[in-house]
């Protein structure tokens, strides 16, 4: 089963961190990365761009409306994603426990239930 796993964290969160512990957040990270391209479970992964470079895009009564910002105020952002595919929910819930922004702000992990584009 397919699982995304959503990074949530604050911008300029890894930025801020004193040089020693932003090494240690990077070496977490390529830690678990390493791991699960060694197992098969790592499908892909991205970071996404400060929600200051987001649009939200809108289209009521047929008109578009296109807003600056991500589609909620908060002092969150929806900072990038892994997209696993592993046995389990408890597995992939397991991955994102190991993920060192759930320890600071959170990790969603949802289903995938469907596909599309041109490799599917």
């Amino acid at each position: 089963m397919k699982y995304m796993l959503l990074i949530h964290n604050r911008p300029g969160y890894v930025e801020e961190l004193p040089e020693a512990d932003r090494a240690e957040l990077i070496d977490q990270v390529d830690t678990v990365m390493k791991e699960l391209s060694a197992s098969g479970e790592l499908i892909r992964g991205e970071a996404l761009a400060y929600p200051s470079q987001t649009r939200t895009v809108r289209v009521r009564d047929g008109l578009p409306a296109v807003t600056n910002g991500p589609f909620i105020a908060t002092a969150e952002q929806f900072a990038g994603y892994l997209l696993v595919d592993c046995d389990s929910q408890e597995r992939a819930i397991e991955i994102a426990t190991r993920w060192p922004d759930a320890r600071h702000y959170a990790m969603e992990v949802r289903p995938v239930t469907h596909q599309s584009g041109p490799q599917v």
